[in-house]
């Protein structure tokens, strides 16, 4: 199967009723219609008017929720918010079926479009991170800054925490997985993706880890869930292999807005080691290595790379420079030109 081919769940308006979302205090939720495609939009009312906007874009299973504790950090610097991608989160599959690296960019951009908020500062993290480098290089006009945490972009050499989303971008190995993990309960599955995708998941509140489960649990119940997960696996995949014009790496050299680039020491599923290339091929760049990280650093520590965000803020001109010199974080920060 392809990954531009209809999927073959039930049509929304006859999917089984699943618990709510959750919405963090100060936060709203709300759902757009867009041409073939309906996300969910979590919000935060703006603490005055003439905040600039940003957008927050998710990774592979991932979901809006996970920017929340990032995106109060940021209450009063901008009015932020966070989309479910097609097929993840509270938004339903994408009409045409499509959910590659191109598929999703072509849903954020057209949410910005239809709500006439660009140009955003953008963020995104993992997979979102390669849908926002997309989106930065075609659509320049849409975007003011972008800030990428662990961004999948092309690694010759995986990480070997990686191969197991490799694998599930192979035609069948979805229901192999579902089947041989049937006894699994949301309990085991959580913290096996938090062992996954954090430095050191001690960091988890035991409020989150609940949070986490009973997300996990709703999910379970989506009949998409591991299409949706299986083929943005594999878009993700077909994405690496692309060359030319529509590479990421040569996209990536063609962002013009001022960028952050975020990665973690302890990341299982993105190189470290890609950190210096991706500051050399973003050509207005500047690096935050967190060697403590593991590939969510906006949960993991949220609080330096919210500090960053403002550095990088300051130096775009949009904010004053920090009288303190407070929120360098720890390891490495500075501006990175395309020829260093």
């Amino acid at each position: 199967m392809s990954s531009t081919e209809s999927p073959s769940v039930p049509a929304a308006n006859v999917l089984p009723k699943v618990a709510p979302v959750r919405v963090a205090e100060g936060e709203r939720l709300r759902s757009v219609a867009l041409p073939g495609v309906t996300l969910t939009v979590r919000s935060r009312p703006p603490e005055c008017d003439g905040l600039p906007p940003a957008l927050y874009v998710h990774g592979l299973g991932g979901s809006s929720q996970n920017w929340s504790a990032f995106m109060a950090l940021l209450d009063g610097l901008v009015h932020g918010e966070a989309l479910d991608l097609p097929g993840f989160g509270d938004s339903p599959p994408p009409d045409d079926g499509d959910y590659s690296v191109t598929g999703h960019a072509r849903a954020v951009i057209r949410y910005l479009d239809a709500a006439e908020r660009g140009p955003v500062h953008l963020f995104g993290n993992s997979m979102g991170g390669a849908v926002a480098t997309r989106v930065a290089a075609v659509r320049p006009d849409l975007v003011r800054t972008l800030t990428l945490v662990s961004p999948a972009l092309p690694e010759i050499f995986v990480q070997r925490g990686a191969i197991p989303t490799g694998l599930l971008a192979v035609p069948g190995i979805a229901a192999l997985f579902t089947r041989y993990t049937r006894q699994w309960t949301a309990e085991q599955r959580v913290r096996g993706v938090m062992a996954l995708c954090y430095g050191d998941p001690g960091r988890v509140t035991p409020e989150g880890f609940r949070y986490a489960v009973e997300e996990m649990e709703r999910r379970l119940r989506l009949p998409y869930f591991w299409d949706a997960m299986a083929r943005s696996a594999r878009g993700i995949v077909n994405a690496y292999t692309l060359g030319g014009q529509h590479g990421l790496w040569r996209q990536a050299e063609r962002v013009l807005a001022p960028t952050l680039l975020v990665y973690g020491g302890r990341d299982q599923l993105v190189s470290f080691r890609m950190a210096q290339r991706a500051a050399r091929a973003f050509r207005d760049s500047r690096l935050l290595t967190l060697p403590e990280a593991g590939h969510v650093a906006m949960m993991e520590y949220p609080d330096l790379v919210a500090a960053s965000f403002r550095e990088l803020l300051a130096e775009a001109g949009e904010l004053p420079a920090l009288a303190d010199g407070s929120g360098d974080g720890s390891g490495e920060y500075g501006a990175t030109g395309a020829g260093s």
